[in-house]
């Protein structure tokens, strides 16, 4: 393999961060930007105070809203851009001349509303045939950082694609791990906003450990029975990118799905919760998007139907725990 050279697409919290980790692994890095007045700003400030608070920016790292220049001789291409954006900016990055021998990450969580594709499928669609993982796993933007011991799976079908990747990323405070199942990495990191929307909305409720509890088990069992039905590992689920994030999306003070959640559980309305954030809080569109392949695939997800109600068709919360709780009594499987 060549010398890694690497645009990182999106400069929210989690792209800015793994520009920081990458450059201080000593590569050749480049952040870029849809916004030309805020890429301007951290150039200038070497702070990203909207998604990453408190945390340099290195001077080494090139700043750019200037998509072509981005990726200009790249050899890795991290794409960490809102997954209703992903196509878009896809779009724009073929017009401009892609380097069709880069490997491609994406470290997006998210299914597309109306294709309900992951994110996978949609670079591959855009894009065409190119070499393609995905990172997941729990990463709080943050912690990651701050230096915080934490874990990650790099999925791609191609091992010696996961691997070099892996050898790329893996720092003394970030271990990375490798999985063939891309599939189940992505549903898990998809899946796992909506449960925390939903032990979000339980914590506002004023609920305690017991209903938590219920909801992780029983969303990493629905999660589970949707992604075996589409091709996953069932061992995917219980690993890093399924269990592991779906605990740290659920109980961190970080977590945007889990913080939407817990306001509405308060009583807000969805949409004056949205309009107050400065992050995308993937979940919200996941649950509808999700909800919608599990109709398609005819998969039962009884917390997903709920929080999608919720977000989208006005439903009490109340109204939505007590059609939970009072389901049909069933034998406990996945």
């Amino acid at each position: 393999m060549n010398e890694p050279r690497i645009a990182v697409l999106g400069d929210g919290g989690w792209g800015t961060t793994l520009a920081i980790l990458l450059c201080k692994k000593g590569f050749d890095v480049t952040l870029w930007g849809a916004f030309p007045d805020y890429c301007a700003y951290l150039d200038r400030k070497r702070e990203n105070p909207r998604f990453l608070a408190g945390i340099s920016i290195p001077r080494r790292i090139k700043i750019t809203p200037d998509l072509k220049e981005a990726v200009r001789q790249k050899n890795i291409i991290v794409l960490a851009i809102p997954s209703q954006h992903m196509r878009a900016v896809l779009g724009r990055l073929k017009k401009s001349g892609y380097p069709r021998d880069a490997l491609y990450l994406s470290v997006t969580k998210g299914i597309e509303i109306g294709t309900l594709l992951r994110m996978s499928e949609v670079v591959q669609e855009k894009l065409g045939t190119v070499g393609l993982a995905v990172l997941s796993g729990p990463t709080i933007a943050h912690e990651v950082a701050k230096g915080i011991p934490t874990t990650a799976v790099i999925a791609s079908r191609d091992a010696r694609i996961r691997k070099y990747l892996q050898s790329i990323f893996t720092t003394e405070r970030f271990r990375v791990y490798t999985n063939s199942d891309v599939i189940g990495v992505e549903l898990g990191g998809s899946f796992k906003n909506i449960i925390a929307i939903a032990c979000g909305i339980s914590d506002g409720l004023g609920f305690g450990t017991n209903t938590k509890a219920a909801l992780l088990s029983r969303g990493l069992a629905e999660m589970s029975r949707l992604g075996i039905y589409l091709g996953a590992k069932a061992s995917t689920f219980s690993g890093i990118s399924g269990l592991g994030d779906l605990v740290t999306t659920c109980i961190s003070e970080y977590s945007r799905n889990r913080f939407v959640g817990e306001e509405i559980g308060k009583g807000k309305s969805p949409a004056s919760v949205w309009r107050k954030m400065k992050m995308v809080a993937e979940g919200v569109p996941t649950a509808k998007s999700g909800y919608q392949l599990s109709l398609r695939h005819g998969v039962d997800m009884p917390i997903t139907r709920e929080i999608y109600l919720v977000l989208y068709k006005n439903k009490s919360p109340v109204k939505a725990v007590k059609d939970l709780m009072g389901r049909e009594t069933k034998e406990e499987t996945t």
